[in-house]
């Protein structure tokens, strides 16, 4: 039987939901104004965006872009990031470069790329890979540099090679801190390919939303941001479970099971 305070936590993020929806409603009401329609008129929109084949080519196509990018990114990184924990010599080589990449948006980067790969899905996913790589190189990189020493002499003295190493002792333990930057990762993915979609329109949410926009149909505009957000609760939400399940192991309170032959 679930409990009232387990239930109360499992409804919070809708009671959350259903109460922007309102304050956003007697707000739309109050200012009265074409470029702000109403939650409702907002989210009948939906029904019609999402029974239009068109659209849901253009969602998909979105889909695919970030699932690319974001899977490139991750199997990038992670490698890159695990050696610059565990080497200074590579840290010290990567860190500069890092250093002048990440405070610049990667949207900024997308003119520049443009006028090098042109404004299809080659360019949009490069600026989600590049938006996905940094905190994921960062996260596996503490990880990895957390690991303990003795944990590695262990399987040195085993016979263990510095890349099996890696593998089976260094990966393992930085897991948790890998993961933590892949849900980043996930939520940077998002944001970059809607993004890229706004300034080079061809295809995707981003193409759709900004059409509405032009076209002034905004309960539309306002709609394809809901299913925008639903898509990045959604996938935020699927990755955290996979992600619970994963490392289960280094949650406090978690007792490993033993086992004796």
């Amino acid at each position: 039987m679930i409990s009232g305070r387990a239930l109360l936590s499992r409804s919070a993020p809708w009671l959350a939901c259903l109460g922007l929806l309102g304050v956003w409603e007697i707000g739309a009401l109050i200012l009265n104004t074409d470029s702000f329609p109403t939650a409702w008129e907002a989210v009948r929109a939906i029904p019609s965006i999402l029974g239009d084949k068109e659209s849901l080519i253009n969602i998909l196509a979105s889909l695919r872009r970030m699932a690319v990018g974001f899977g490139i990114g991750v199997l990038f990184s992670i490698p890159l990031g695990l050696m610059m924990g565990r080497s200074r010599g590579v840290a010290s080589f990567f860190n500069p470069l890092l250093m002048v990449i990440y405070p610049v948006p990667k949207a900024a980067l997308m003119p520049i790329i443009m006028l090098w790969l042109g404004v299809g899905d080659v360019a949009k996913t490069l600026v989600i890979f590049l938006g996905v790589s940094l905190p994921v190189i960062y996260h596996s990189f503490q990880g990895a540099k957390a690991v303990e020493e003795k944990m590695l002499w262990s399987g040195a003295a085993m016979g263990l090679s510095a890349a099996q190493r890696m593998i089976r002792i260094v990966l393992p333990a930085a897991l948790p801190e890998i993961l933590t930057g892949c849900r980043t990762g996930l939520v940077l993915a998002l944001i970059t390919m809607v993004t890229s979609e706004m300034i080079a329109r061809q295809s995707g949410a981003g193409n759709i939303l900004f059409n509405a926009l032009d076209m002034g149909q905004y309960d539309t505009v306002y709609a394809m941001i809901i299913i925008i957000g639903a898509m990045g609760i959604g996938l935020d939400a699927a990755f955290e479970n996979v992600r619970g399940r994963l490392v289960k192991w280094s949650e406090p309170g978690f007792d490993i099971p033993l086992s004796f032959a």
